[in-house]
C-alpha cells in the first residue's frame, strides 16, 4: 500500500474536497447549480468548498456569486480582472484550491454531481486522478461529434501525452497532482494536455452526458478550432517536421523533373513549354511556402507569448480565500 493511500485511509478527519467552477456570464445557472450540487456534497463524508472563478463576466455573475458567498462561506470566489479564457480560469482555480482532492466541473450541470461519490471512492482506493468519460454525445451536433473525435485521434497520434477520447475537464485530482500542475509555467495553456502530461495513477468513470440545463455555451466553432491549434502546437512539433519532409519531397521531384527537361533538350532540342503549367507550378509552390510560413508562425507566436512571461491571469478580488495565491515559477 502506498504512503498516499495509507494517509487517505488513516486520516482522523474527513478529507477536504474543493470544486473549481469557471464562470463566464452564467448568472442564470448559478442558483440552480448551487441548489443541485450542495445536497450531494452534504451527503458525502467530506469537508467541501466550491471555488468559483469569475472569468470577467459582463452580466450579474459576480453579484450572484457574492450573494452565494454571503449566504454560505463554502462558496469562495476568484474574480479575474477580465476574460482570460477557460484555461486561465481553471489555472486560477487550481492555484487557489486547498482541498486534499480537487474537482474541475462546469456550472451548466452537464458534469453530473452524482459522479462525485464514485470519484471520491476511487480516490480513497489510491487513484490520484479520476476522469469522467462521456459514453455518448447526443446533445452535440453531428459536426461537433465528428470534429471532436477526429481531434482526439490526431492529437494522440502526434503527441506523446495521450488524451483519453471523450474525456473533458471534469475530473478529480489529488493535491499532489494539483501541485504538479501548479509547477508548470507555460502561458499558452491547453489544460487537457497538461492533465495528461503530469501522469499519475488514473481511473475512469463512464457517464451519459445530459443536456445543458441553464444558460448557453460560450464556445463557437472558431474558438474550438483555435483551441485545437493550441493543443497540437503545445504538445507536438510534428507539423514542423512534416513540412520539412514535404519540402524535401518537392525539392526531389523538382530536381528529377529538371534532369528530365535537360535530357529532353539535349536529345530533342529546345521546346517552348506552356504558360499554364508554369503558372500552376509557381502558384502551387507559392501556396506551399505560405502555408509553411503559417505553421512556423503558429509556433513562433507561442514562443513570443512565452518569452514575455506575462501572468496567466490577474485577480481583481478574492472572497473567502487567502490574498496570497500560490506562487508560480
Amino acid at each position: 500500500m502506498s504512503d498516499a493511500l495509507v494517509a487517505r485511509s488513516l486520516g482522523t478527519e474527513p478529507p477536504r474536497l474543493s470544486i473549481i467552477v469557471p464562470c463566464y456570464n452564467e448568472e442564470d445557472a448559478l442558483d440552480h447549480f448551487w441548489r443541485t450540487i450542495a445536497p450531494h456534497l452534504d451527503d458525502m463524508d467530506v469537508q467541501w468548498d466550491i471555488v468559483f472563478v469569475n472569468d470577467g463576466s459582463s452580466d450579474a455573475t459576480l453579484l450572484k456569486l457574492v450573494q452565494l458567498h454571503r449566504a454560505d462561506q463554502r462558496a469562495k470566489i476568484v474574480d479575474l480582472t477580465r476574460n482570460f479564457g477557460k484555461e486561465a480560469a481553471m489555472t486560477a482555480g487550481l492555484d487557489h484550491a486547498g482541498g486534499d482532492m480537487v474537482v474541475v466541473m462546469d456550472v451548466d450541470l452537464q458534469d453530473p454531481p452524482e459522479l462525485l461519490i464514485d470519484m471520491v471512492d476511487l480516490w480513497r482506493q489510491g487513484y490520484d486522478v479520476v476522469v469522467a468519460r462521456r459514453v455518448s454525445r447526443f446533445d452535440d451536433t453531428q459536426l461537433k461529434r465528428v470534429s471532436a473525435g477526429n481531434f482526439y485521434r490526431v492529437f494522440n497520434r502526434i503527441s506523446p501525452s495521450k488524451i483519453p477520447a471523450d474525456v473533458g475537464d471534469y475530473r478529480l485530482m489529488d493535491k499532489r497532482v494539483v501541485a504538479a500542475l501548479r509547477a508548470l509555467p507555460e502561458r499558452v495553456r491547453f489544460m487537457k494536455g497538461l492533465f495528461a502530461w503530469v501522469g499519475f495513477p488514473t481511473a475512469v468513470v463512464d457517464y451519459e452526458r445530459p443536456v445543458r440545463q441553464r444558460g448557453t455555451t460560450k464556445f463557437n466553432y472558431w474558438r474550438l478550432w483555435n483551441f485545437a491549434l493550441d493543443g497540437i502546437t503545445s504538445f507536438s512539433t510534428l507539423p514542423l517536421r512534416i513540412w520539412s519532409y514535404l519540402g524535401l519531397f518537392v525539392a526531389v521531384v523538382a530536381f528529377v523533373y529538371g534532369v528530365i527537361i535537360i535530357g529532353r533538350t539535349i536529345i530533342l532540342g529546345i521546346d517552348v513549354p506552356g504558360y499554364a503549367s508554369l503558372l500552376a507550378a509557381v502558384l502551387f509552390l507559392g501556396g506551399m511556402q505560405l502555408v509553411g510560413l503559417g505553421i512556423i508562425g503558429e509556433y513562433l507566436g507561442r514562443i513570443y507569448s512565452e518569452t514575455k512571461r506575462r501572468p496567466i491571469y490577474l485577480t481583481g478580488g478574492l472572497y473567502g480565500l487567502k490574498q496570497e495565491k500560490a506562487e508560480r515559477p
